[in-house]
């Protein structure tokens, strides 16, 4: 399996593709609107939820703030209860610091609960082609590593795969078992993958996950699934890695505890995931289970850069999926268009800001601005006007096409002319209204082959709004 490299640049290319995919439209229409009730579901019967988005926005904005200070005392409580601290600038320091932990373990094979900072960092492949084999064992992570691909929804990275072709990938996959086993239905499935990683669990030397939160207070990681993989891939290894990067980390107890009372809410319509784990450090003397070595590898990758600027609120990301989830666009091409690890809205911003405008400069602009991404993060995350910022940005460093900004200085210099503006648009209205009088609509039309190569553009009313308000 290859390093999943970013193609945002290519995001065009890529939204046509995933426009004439069949089945990745059967699937995204089959799978998008549960999201989206169970959200809704869940949050009318807490009548605290907006409450708590707030108390959650505040306490990290809080701790984004003095990170410093929570990430020195998260690593004093590391390594209080046994565990080591390792500090990634990069991507590549933090592949440097996996591997070599693998290798003084003498592990062939690691275990790996879910983790999106893998995804960031391409750790499967830095470990494969180092003699090392990465087992996902998230049944969507390993539906999609069989398949050679990234995940396309953060919480659901299988979502794109319809039921035939997992029948038929298990049946390519999995040769050993007998040919007429019956694989249509969900459940059967889940079982087979269940059965052929359980022995996965017991070979692997090392565990890695990731973490959805640091608590600075205790030193603890906190990890939520819903089918005990996490649990499974850092209780049975000798070694267990935590991979995270540093905004992850909140203050207290109690501050965990309020994000997870929206997490699940947000994510899956769930009030808790199944499985909410807490891990420190190596296994003591008294404990029945657990790993030898505990070890915390915590990246950077460019999220200082973002302190300190227009786009630190999107620090606060809990990774919810509930952006995407709400997004037209999303739901109309899936996350692989989005071209890197992170889709949807929360990709459009976060995207740019650890990989450059220049590479993910398109997907700000994949955006109707309607809003909805905003109004149901959890954490309170402007995502719109950070997108707003972007394509500021795209258009200053002159990445956006030359007739785009040509358009948008014509454009601008009637609009810092009123009285010329008027007189444009309302000349405008009036001929266009004219030349579309008994067809209501243009089918093409000058300037405008964007729109009309895909729908047709309404004939305008012969007065502009500004003129027909006048009037009355």
């Amino acid at each position: 399996m290859t390093a999943h490299q970013p193609t945002s640049r290519q995001f065009k290319k890529n939204v046509t593709a995933a426009l004439a995919n069949e089945n990745l439209q059967r699937a995204m229409r089959s799978t998008q609107s549960g999201f989206v009730g169970k959200r809704a579901k869940a949050r009318d019967a807490l009548p605290e939820f907006d409450s708590l988005r707030d108390a959650a926005r505040d306490l990290k904005n809080h701790t984004l703030a003095h990170l410093d200070l929570y990430l020195e005392r998260y690593e004093t409580e590391v390594k209080a209860s046994g565990g080591h601290v390792h500090w990634a600038e990069t991507a590549g320091d933090a592949r440097r610091i996996v591997l070599d932990i693998c290798r003084a373990a003498g592990a062939k094979t690691v275990n790996k609960g879910k983790t999106m900072i893998s995804e960031e960092i391409g750790l499967n492949a830095h470990l494969e082609e180092n003699g090392v084999r990465a087992v996902e064992t998230d049944l969507g992570e390993y539906i999609i590593q069989l398949r050679g691909e990234a995940p396309s929804h953060i919480i659901a990275p299988a979502v794109h795969v319809t039921v035939p072709e997992v029948d038929a990938l298990f049946r390519k996959t999995h040769a050993h078992l007998p040919a007429d086993r019956d694989l249509s239905e969900l459940p059967t499935m889940l079982a087979e993958a269940r059965a052929v990683l359980r022995q996965k669990y017991f070979e692997a030397d090392v565990g890695v996950t990731g973490a959805n939160m640091l608590i600075a207070e205790t030193g603890q990681s906190v990890i939520v699934t819903n089918e005990g993989n996490g649990d499974l891939s850092q209780s049975l290894p000798r070694v267990h890695i935590v991979l995270a990067s540093i905004e992850k980390i909140v203050p207290t107890l109690e501050d965990a505890a309020t994000v997870l009372r929206v997490l699940a809410r947000s994510a899956t319509g769930q009030e808790m995931s199944v499985y909410t784990t807490f891990s420190r450090g190596p296994r003591r003397a008294e404990d029945p289970d657990g790993p030898e070595e505990y070890h915390v590898v915590l990246l950077d990758n460019g999220r200082t850069g973002m302190l300190g600027t227009e786009f630190q609120d999107m620090l606060r990301c809990i990774r919810c999926g509930a952006c995407m989830n709400h997004c037209p666009v999303y739901q109309a091409v899936g996350g692989h268009a989005y071209g890197w690890v992170y889709p949807g809205p929360m990709g459009a911003v976060l995207t740019p800001s650890l990989i450059g405008v220049e590479e993910g400069g398109q997907l700000p602009n994949a955006s109707t601005f309607c809003g909805r991404c905003e109004s149901v993060c959890p954490m309170r995350i402007p995502l719109p006007k950070m997108m707003r910022h972007w394509r500021e940005r795209e258009f200053e460093k002159h990445l956006a096409p030359a007739a785009s900004r040509y358009g948008l200085r014509f454009w601008g210099f009637f609009a810092a002319r009123p009285a010329l503006y008027r007189r444009a648009t309302g000349l405008a209205a009036r001929a266009l209204a004219a030349l579309g009088r008994g067809r209501g609509r243009f089918a093409a039309l000058p300037l405008a082959g964007g729109w009309t190569r895909s729908r047709d553009f309404p004939t305008p009313a012969p007065k502009t709004f500004m003129q027909q308000w006048k009037e009355r």
